[in-house]
């Protein structure tokens, strides 16, 4: 009997058990379930604490801020999607909201404002139509050896013959403006120009400061600061020190205009001319950008590496080519989108300095929906930004699919 009540306790005294005196259970002051109970209690204080702590700054803090960004973002995405698919008028009574579907955009591209828009088309030139030619052949050239390679599927070859009609189809228009009797860009082929060949210059010379800046030459210092002066001036303080500086007639430039036969030359006359002061402006004011990340970037770089390339017998611009330009891709890359992303609002330049003039020969696409808002013309100007806004991300998206392959190919 005591042997089966002792294999029957419980709790036995270990102790108790071994010398053989009399067995005491110890029975277990907490009553049954209540460790569940205090598990449960504990989870739940562990839960309280946690939203007390965590949870609550998330729903007090982040969710309400994301929330408010979203909306922001979408609400005008949204906005300007409804209104540029309508015709907004102002009566006497109220506003006045009619939805007109995409003929704000049909006027835009085949419509009364098409040579606003893509300016006006002429039959191409002898050059013009080798350059469609040898553009047209080149993507059927790219878009077969991505299909015999293999290693893009269906959909990616999809995407890729669309990017190639379409830069077939942009090239076609371009050179109808620019490469044929008669032709003229409209605010598209501007834009285009102002951001590529801004860019083109803002880079070059933003890589060029950057080299000679590192280089150990007296008064590095005072260029470095020097250099960094446009980028803390107003684009609109930008503007009119442009409109200051290329007006032959008066200004602190008078007596180099004059020396040189200018007096009586005005900048508005020929829309090259104009096209080319608001790229000098434009490039004055964004190059300093450039030059400070770049100098970062360079002055970040293994020097060792590249004098051990001089100490085997390469030269420095064999050094530059395949040492410190693979090197500065990375950064290149982002420069050169945030760039491209920031020219194609350009909008200050081409208004102060020039009006968008001669004509229409220097307004942009972000001018161009400026001015329609202005004249009351809200559907049409919203259209214009939906475009704008389609143009940027496709060539965004191509240029960073683009440049991640020779990233990759680089690292």
């Amino acid at each position: 009997m005591r042997s089966e009540r002792t294999s029957s306790s419980p709790r036995t005294s270990p102790a108790l058990a071994s010398s053989g005196n009399q067995e005491l259970e110890l029975e277990d002051p907490t009553p049954p379930g209540s460790g569940l109970r205090a598990s449960a209690s504990s989870r739940g204080i562990a839960v309280f604490g946690a939203f007390r702590s965590e949870g609550a700054a998330r729903w007090l803090f982040i969710w309400p801020t994301v929330l408010l960004v979203l909306f922001l973002s979408l609400f005008p995405l949204i906005a300007s999607l409804a209104l540029s698919l309508s015709r907004l008028s102002f009566n006497q009574g109220g506003v006045v909201l009619q939805f007109v579907g995409f003929s704000n955009y049909a006027q835009e591209l085949f419509g009364l404002e098409r040579s606003h828009f893509l300016g006006v088309l002429k039959s191409p030139t002898p050059l013009g139509w080798l350059i469609v030619g040898a553009t047209l052949v080149l993507t059927v050239i790219a878009w077969t050896r991505s299909a015999r390679s293999g290693r893009v599927g269906p959909f990616g070859l999809a995407l890729r013959l669309m990017g190639g009609i379409l830069l077939v189809g942009f090239v076609w228009i371009l050179v109808q403006a620019l490469v044929s009797e008669g032709g003229r860009p409209g605010a598209l082929i501007v834009t285009m120009i102002f951001v590529f060949v801004g860019i083109g210059l803002q880079y070059g010379l933003g890589l060029g400061l950057a080299l000679l800046a590192v280089q150990r030459v007296p008064g590095r210092r005072f260029f470095r600061i020097a250099f960094l002066i446009p980028l803390t001036i107003t684009p609109v303080g930008v503007g009119y020190m442009f409109l200051m500086l290329t007006d032959t007639s008066k200004g602190p430039l008078e007596p180099i205009w004059v020396a040189l036969g200018l007096r009586n030359f005005t900048w508005v006359t020929d829309p090259w001319l104009a096209r080319g002061a608001v790229i000098i402006g434009d490039t004055w004011a964004w190059t300093p950008f450039v030059f400070i990340v770049l100098l970062a970037a360079i002055e970040g770089l293994d020097h060792e590496v590249r004098e051990a390339a001089w100490t085997d017998g390469a030269s420095r611009w064999q050094s530059f080519v395949h040492i410190t330009m693979p090197a500065l891709l990375p950064v290149s890359t982002t420069i050169v989108l945030i760039r491209l992303i920031e020219g194609f609002k350009i909008i200050d330049m081409p208004n102060i300095l020039l009006g968008g003039g001669p004509g229409t020969a220097t307004q942009s696409l972000t001018l161009q929906a400026w001015i329609d808002w202005n004249t009351l013309n809200l559907g049409r100007s919203a259209a214009v930004a939906y475009l704008l806004l389609i143009l940027v991300t496709v060539i965004a998206t191509v240029y960073v699919s683009f440049v991640r392959r020779r990233v990759t190919e680089v690292v």
